[in-house]
């Protein structure tokens, strides 16, 4: 019997694998065309019928690529760092509270902290083992912009989770039957998707690969199949952190239609924003997370905890 459990989790987990990656390759398309036409031209729409097959041929393209590695880069943490970046990204989908294949994480969020800081390491390695100025620069800057507002979204969560006490995702649903915990907290679920695109390197807050600047960023010399793993295990972190505000703040995590489309809708807010914001200067992104979101996270922490304590 145990060995037949553990073939049925190993075969859901392959099917969420699948199907992150498939989301994944979409969503790049979705993105390609909401971006073309915001920019009043179409998008991809050669390839197959309106360019249904787009993400996957960019898929072969990148990955049959000759790979290059620069001369004095540190070859060993340069090759694996964009695979463990992206293997981190898919192990954090394992918390997503399903109704089936016997996987409930109690303590979902203290590993969704975990693994989004462990994404740190893999990005600050990619920067320095590439040894280029450019890359390191890169590295840096996407380090400290990710570690502070790693330390804002921590505190904004803990709001969430002194309402219902629990760590566990699938507690949120319980919780949010009546009203959705958005329109108890309408500033943190605000101050939740920022921190949200800073925390994936998003527009505004894409000093990682400000172009313009920085000549793409810590990922410069990554070519074909590194360059693709770095973009895959963003794109996979984007619609994790949709899904995550969906669960926290949108009525929490149910196998209905209108579940997927919320998650569509955030994760195509992500878009949006891309194609209508400009860049953030960094200093001011640095004084938005510490002189702003900290203070605020915090003293609606201590709100939410009276609350509690109240009633």
């Amino acid at each position: 019997m145990m060995l037949n459990d553990l073939m049925m989790i190993l075969v859901g987990l392959l099917i969420l694998i699948l199907g992150v990656l498939i989301g994944v390759a979409y969503l790049t398309l979705l993105e390609r065309k909401v971006l073309g036409y915001i920019q009043i031209r179409k998008g991809p729409n050669k390839v197959g019928l309106i360019g249904i097959f787009q993400p996957f041929s960019d898929a072969i393209k990148l990955f049959t690529k000759e790979t290059t590695y620069p001369n004095f880069s540190n070859y060993y943490c340069y090759y694996f760092s964009p695979t463990v970046s992206f293997i981190l990204s898919l192990v954090i989908w394992v918390l997503i509270p399903y109704y089936f294949n016997m996987i409930s994480f109690n303590l979902g969020l203290m590993f969704f902290l975990c693994c989004t800081s462990m994404g740190v390491y893999t990005v600050m390695i990619a920067g320095w083992s590439s040894n280029s100025n450019y890359a390191l620069l890169g590295g840096l800057r996407a380090v400290a912009q990710t570690i502070s507002y790693e330390v804002s979204m921590a505190l904004i969560l803990l709001s969430s989770i002194v309402m219902i006490l629990d760590f566990n995702l699938m507690s949120f649903y319980y919780y949010q039957k009546m009203i959705w915990m958005m329109l108890m907290m309408i500033p943190l679920s605000l101050m939740w998707v920022s921190s949200m695109l800073a925390e994936t390197n998003r527009t505004p807050f894409d000093f990682a690969e400000g172009e313009s600047e920085l000549v793409s960023g810590f990922n410069i010399e990554y070519s074909s199949g590194g360059f693709a793993l770095i973009f895959l295990a963003e794109y996979s972190s984007i619609l994790f952190m949709s899904i995550l505000f969906v669960i926290v703040y949108m009525g929490g995590y149910e196998l209905s239609l209108f579940f997927y489309l919320k998650l569509s809708f955030i994760s195509f807010l992500f878009i949006w924003v891309r194609g209508t914001l400009p860049r953030y200067r960094y200093d001011k992104l640095m004084y938005l997370c510490w002189k702003s979101y900290l203070p605020v996270s915090l003293n609606f922490l201590l709100f939410f905890l009276g609350l509690k304590i109240f009633f």
